[in-house]
């Protein structure tokens, strides 16, 4: 009685494992078409992101070093002249090259008698139009950090956390007398020296480093809850 039992029951068993089989497949399909959908986007992030870590911390000298001199070269002419100047003098520099060199060959090419064409036919070809899709993209990642800056703005300046509001008054407060000795400009320049001084440096002495950064981080914790138990607001968060 056993047999015929089983016998009845084998088929409903693989009708169902059949029935679940395309949902199974088509939810499969469908979660594997859903993280898909921005592809784009994260890899773009990903590429974008990986580029400014090696260009900081100097995987390519040569590319590094090319975009740290020239940088530093426009804040520091930016800081002795107008913008206005600066980005004239930039348009001449770059248009007595282009022409002194197309100038050049089309010599050349009537002494030799050659028709090689213009010199800068195969960067005049190359295809510059960003597609609406490149775009979008550009676009949304941008409105991600654009939503997570408004967020922050909207909780230091309506007091969310009185502790976080009160470190942005001190930080403002110290930088009115940064502002007094230095100017934008001036600022800009350290900070670029910054950026491509520190983490080399960190990389090399990192043990060390976090070292010390370990105690301060602790002292300034144990500052903050002393100023933290102090005020009442706070004590009465952390008392319900």
């Amino acid at each position: 009685m056993a047999e015929p039992s089983e016998a009845t029951q084998s088929p409903s068993v693989s009708s169902s494992s059949a029935a679940s089989g395309p949902d199974a497949a088509g939810a499969a399909a469908g979660g594997g078409g859903s993280p898909g959908a921005g592809p784009g986007l994260g890899g773009a992030s990903c590429a974008s992101s990986c580029a400014v870590h090696d260009l900081i911390f100097w995987r390519d000298v040569k590319k590094t070093g090319l975009v740290f001199g020239t940088t530093l070269i426009m804040l520091l002419s930016l800081a002795a002249f107008s913008v206005i100047s600066v980005a004239s003098y930039l348009i001449l520099a770059l248009l007595s090259i282009t022409i002194s060199f197309r100038v050049y060959r089309s010599v050349i090419q009537a002494v030799q008698k050659s028709e090689e064409g213009h010199p800068f036919k195969a960067y005049l070809d190359v295809d510059i139009a960003l597609s609406s899709e490149a775009f979008h993209n550009y676009v949304n990642a941008a409105m991600v950090h654009v939503n997570k800056a408004l967020k922050l703005i909207i909780r230091l300046f309506l007091v969310e956390d009185l502790v976080d509001s009160l470190k942005l008054a001190v930080l403002m407060w110290l930088m009115t007398y940064v502002g007094a000795v230095f100017n934008g400009i001036t600022l800009l320049i350290l900070g670029e020296l910054l950026v491509f001084s520190v983490p080399i440096v960190y990389e090399k002495y990192k043990t060390q480093i976090d070292h010390y950064v370990g105690i301060a981080r602790d002292q300034t914790k144990a500052v903050v809850a002393k100023i933290q138990a102090k005020l009442p607001g706070i004590a009465k968060k952390k008392a319900e």
